[in-house]
C-alpha cells in the first residue's frame, strides 16, 4: 500500500506543531515559569530548545523520513543486521498509548470548561471558593469526566479514520490558525489591562535577584527549562517521527524542526503573555502551579469586563490546542497497527478507539472512585504523566540520539545524509562530538533529577 504523504509544506508544518503544542504549552509552561522565576525560566528555556529540542527533533524526522514508516518498522529498516534498535519502537507505541491515557482527560477537562463558560455556569460575583468547586464538582463526578473523554476519544478517532490530508491535515490547519488570531486576541486584552505590564516584565525580563528573593535555586531553573524543553515537542516516543514517514525530501530537517519549533514556542510564549499580565492585574498568584488554569484563571476572567466572552475564548483556545496533540497522537497509533499489522486506517480507528475509551478510564476515576490509589501522594494522572515525562521522554529521546550519531546504530553519517537533504540550511557537520558526548549528559540529567523529584 502506498504510503500517504502530506498534500502541502504547510499541512505537514501546522500538523507537526499541532502535535507539540498542546498542555505542555498552554498549561504546564505557563506554571513551570512562575515558579522558576519567569524570564530567567524562560531564556534558559529558549537556550535549551535550540541546543537540544530541535537537534533530537531532526533526529525523530530523519528516521521517519529515511525509513517510511512509523517507529517500530523505521528502526527495523535503517538498523544494523543483528541489532535489536526496533526494539524501542515498541516502547514508543507504549508512551503514546500511555500518553493519552491521561491526556484524553484533561483535553477533555478543556471542552467541558469552554461549555461551562459559554453558557454561563461561571457568573460575576462567584466566589473563589465558588469557582473553585466548579472544578472540584467536576473532577469527583466520574460520569461528566467520562462523557468528556469520552467525546475526546472519539472525535479524535473520527477525524483520523478520513486519512491524513482529509482528516488529520485538514482538520488540524484551521485548527492551529484558528487558534494563533484567538492567542493574539487574548493576548492583547491581557497586555492592555491595568497593572498588566508588571506581568510582562516579570515573564518575560531575567532577574538573578527574584530567585533569591523566592529561594530558587539557579540549578533547579536550569533542570526545569531542560525537561520543559523535551515535553513541550513531546520527543523520545515516536510521535513526531511519524510524520518524518510522510514528509517529502525537499527541504532539509533543521529547517523544518526550526519552523516547529518556532510555532511551538511562539504559542508557550503567548500563552504567558495571556496569563501573566492578567494575574498581576488582578493581584493572583502566578506560583500557583497546576491549578492556575482551572481555579485561578476562571477568577480573573470574572473579574474582567466581559469576562465570561474572555473565558470563553480562552478556553476554546486550550481546546484546539489540546485537541491537536490529540489527534496527531492518534495518528501515530493508526500507524503501528496500519504498519505493522497491514489493517485498513477505518479498522484501525474502531481498535484504538475502543482500546482507548478503556485505557483511559482508571485516569478519569482516578480523581473520584479511585482517589484512593496513590503514590508517594500523587494520583493516578499524576503517575502516568510521571512515566511519561520523566522516564519515557527522556529515554526514549537518549535512545534516538545514541541510534542518529553512534556507530552502533544508524550513525552519524547517514543521519546528517538524510537531514541535510533538500534546500535550505544544513546541519553542522562540527556537532557530532557535541551530540556523542554532552547532549547525552544533558539528558541523564533530566532523567535523574526527574525520578528524584516525583519521589
Amino acid at each position: 500500500m502506498a504510503r500517504e504523504n502530506f498534500k502541502s509544506r504547510l499541512g505537514f508544518i501546522l500538523v507537526s506543531a499541532g502535535c507539540a503544542i498542546g498542555i505542555g504549552n498552554v498549561w504546564r509552561f505557563p506554571y513551570v515559569a512562575g515558579q522558576n522565576g519567569g524570564g530567567i525560566f524562560v531564556l534558559f528555556y529558549l537556550l535549551f530548545l535550540i541546543c537540544m529540542g530541535i537537534p533530537v527533533l531532526t533526529m525523530e524526522l530523519a528516521v521517519g523520513r529515511a525509513g517510511r514508516k512509523n517507529a517500530l518498522g523505521a528502526f527495523k529498516a535503517l538498523e544494523k543486521k543483528g541489532t535489536k534498535w526496533h526494539l524501542h519502537g515498541w516502547l514508543c507505541a507504549i508512551g503514546c498509548y500511555l500518553l493519552m491515557m491521561y491526556y484524553t482527560t484533561v483535553s477533555g477537562w478543556m471542552s467541558n470548561y469552554f461549555v461551562k463558560f459559554a453558557v454561563g455556569t461561571f457568573k460575576s460575583g462567584m466566589t473563589t471558593e465558588q469557582v473553585n468547586g466548579v472544578f472540584e464538582k467536576m473532577t469527583s463526578n466520574p460520569y461528566e469526566m467520562l462523557i468528556w473523554m469520552a467525546i475526546t476519544v472519539i472525535l479524535g478517532f473520527v477525524v483520523c479514520s478520513f486519512g491524513l490530508q482529509k482528516g488529520l491535515e485538514r482538520i488540524s490547519k484551521w485548527m492551529m490558525i484558528a487558534l494563533l488570531i484567538l492567542m493574539v486576541i487574548l493576548a492583547v486584552n491581557s497586555a492592555l489591562l491595568k497593572g498588566g505590564a508588571d506581568g510582562i516584565k516579570y515573564y518575560l525580563i531575567p532577574s538573578v535577584s527574584r530567585l533569591k528573593e523566592n529561594g530558587i535555586g539557579i540549578f533547579d531553573v536550569i533542570v526545569a527549562a531542560m525537561n520543559q524543553s523535551f515535553f513541550t515537542l513531546s520527543l523520545g516516543i515516536g510521535s513526531m517521527q511519524i510524520f518524518g514517514s510522510y514528509m517529502s525530501k525537499e527541504n532539509t530537517l533543521i529547517g523544518e524542526s526550526s519552523r516547529i519549533c518556532v510555532l511551538d514556542t511562539f504559542v508557550a510564549l503567548m500563552s504567558g503573555m495571556i496569563i501573566f499580565p492578567a494575574c498581576f492585574a488582578y493581584n493572583v498568584d502566578v506560583n500557583a502551579g497546576p491549578p492556575l488554569i482551572f481555579q485561578t484563571l476562571p477568577n480573573v476572567f470574572l473579574n474582567m469586563p466581559g469576562g465570561r466572552i474572555w473565558g470563553t475564548l480562552f478556553f476554546v483556545f486550550m481546546t484546539f490546542a489540546s485537541f491537536s496533540t490529540v489527534i496527531a497522537v492518534f495518528e501515530n497509533l493508526q500507524a503501528n497497527l496500519m504498519d505493522n499489522l497491514g489493517w485498513s486506517r477505518k479498522k484501525a480507528s474502531i481498535v484504538n478507539g475502543i482500546a482507548l475509551l478503556v485505557l483511559s478510564v482508571p485516569c478519569v476515576l482516578g480523581f473520584n472512585l479511585w482517589s484512593h490509589l496513590s503514590l508517594n501522594g500523587k494520583n493516578i494522572l499524576d503517575m502516568e504523566d510521571f512515566v511519561v515525562s520523566n522516564i519515557l521522554l527522556p529515554v526514549g529521546a537518549l535512545i534516538f540520539l545514541l541510534f542518529c550519531v553512534t556507530k552502533w546504530g544508524w550513525g552519524f553519517d547517514k543521519y546528517i545524509e538524510e537531514a541535510n537533504t533538500g534546500k535550505g540550511a544544513k546541519m553542522p557537520r562540527i556537532l557530532k562530538y557535541y551530540f556523542r558526548f554532552i547532549m547525552p549528559v544533558f539528558i541523564l540529567i533530566i532523567l535523574v533529577v526527574g525520578i528524584v523529584n516525583f519521589f
